[in-house]
């Protein structure tokens, strides 16, 4: 995982997701996952093309099940947008880099 991108766990979920005052892109993945692995490449560039205006991050659930059952995560890859705390967008699958650019732009100020 490239450094632009966060590591979201439980213990900082609060913190670095609910409580960011940019939107938050948030990709609930696992190792064992391949399409997760597909999508790695454009979640890297996300962070890096959204530096400074939002903030973009993988969650892994074997790790931090806390969080992915809050979410009722239950097909990954997940992808959530949040913003002030709320979820403004979903997608439950491999999607495009496109797409999910879109999904972010959208709720960029």
């Amino acid at each position: 995982m490239m450094s632009d991108v966060r590591a979201f766990t439980t213990e900082t979920w609060d913190e670095d997701v609910l409580r960011s005052t940019k939107p938050v892109l948030v990709d609930f993945w696992a190792e064992w996952c391949a399409p997760c692995r597909l999508m790695a490449p454009a979640i890297d560039e996300l962070a890096k093309e959204f530096d400074g205006r939002a903030s973009v991050g993988k969650l892994n659930v074997d790790d931090n099940a806390a969080i992915s059952d809050r979410y009722d995560i239950r097909g990954i890859p997940t992808v959530i947008v949040f913003k002030g705390s709320e979820i403004r967008e979903q997608v439950v699958g491999i999607t495009s880099k496109e797409n999910l650019t879109a999904l972010l732009e959208k709720h960029l100020n």
